[in-house]
């Protein structure tokens, strides 16, 4: 089984669970942890291979989608959760997605912090110069040039930083298995962009997010029951860069309310 904490209050509370991005672990939301769980009952998982999630069973070659949802299917199965609301960042918004598609019982209110919603021509540059840098060069590497070009301004140094250390927790062969996703992650991708979400959900993009941030746009323009709070001077991890706008932009969603007093992270 995954690697996951739980924060539980004495009384009876929602559910919200954080699915981090390729790379990341638990602690992506450590500026998270403290503001929200006065208010829920809160499950954090490091994903197959990150963080402490290590040498899991069964084995596979390579993963899809369906493999990354059913481990965290099997934590919320064990742990009994009926309905929840989920967090999640970058490629998480797409699992998240996948998620919402095989158990939509299961998922109340969706936020996306820096989501991926669209193969955008310089994503798709990104993705195969990375298929042709894994022949070249060890995965770490590859990693801080990446997060570099995604991450590349003075103000979101400590979200990049964080980013390296935490994706330094993935072997060489870790880290192939995820270059399997790629297999279907446009197509994963386009099907999603055009697909009506059901569920009342918030993307949460920074304005400086060069990458991701068009697409976002684009993709909530087409929902009805999803909402753009837009973060400037903020990249792509904005959970991390400006922590507590995230926090009162997530709070104030999930619990309905016009004003939230953040506790410090």
């Amino acid at each position: 089984m995954l690697h996951f904490q739980t924060h539980r209050l004495p009384i009876d509370a929602p559910w919200l669970v954080f699915v981090h991005g390729a790379g990341g672990a638990i602690a992506t939301w450590r500026y998270q942890t403290e503001a929200f769980k006065p208010f829920f009952n809160l499950l954090l998982l490091d994903l197959r291979d990150h963080g402490l999630s290590k040498d899991m069973n069964p084995a596979f070659a390579s993963y899809n989608f369906d493999i990354v949802c059913d481990d965290i299917l099997e934590v919320v199965d064990h742990l009994g959760i009926e309905k929840a609301h989920f967090l999640s960042l970058s490629l998480g918004s797409a699992i998240l997605q996948r998620l919402d598609q095989k158990r939509p019982e299961l998922i109340d209110r969706m936020v996306m912090a820096g989501g991926v919603f669209r193969a955008t021509l310089k994503m798709r540059v990104l993705v195969n110069a990375s298929e042709l840098l894994n022949l070249l060069l060890p995965y770490k590497y590859i990693y801080a040039i990446f997060s570099l070009i995604i991450l590349p301004k003075k103000n979101h140094e400590k979200s990049r930083r964080l980013y390296r250390q935490q994706a330094k927790r993935l072997t060489q062969a870790e880290y192939m298995k995820w270059v399997g996703l790629y297999g279907e992650f446009f197509q994963v991708l386009d099907e999603y962009f055009h697909r009506q979400m059901k569920k009342l959900s918030l993307v949460v993009m920074g304005a400086e997010d060069h990458v991701f941030f068009k697409a976002a746009r684009r993709f909530v323009a087409k929902q009805e029951k999803a909402t753009l709070v837009v973060i400037e001077k903020c990249g792509h991890i904005c959970n991390i860069e400006q922590w507590q706008r995230f926090n009162e932009a997530a709070l104030r969603f999930l619990l309905g309310e016009n004003t939230v007093t953040v506790a410090a992270g």
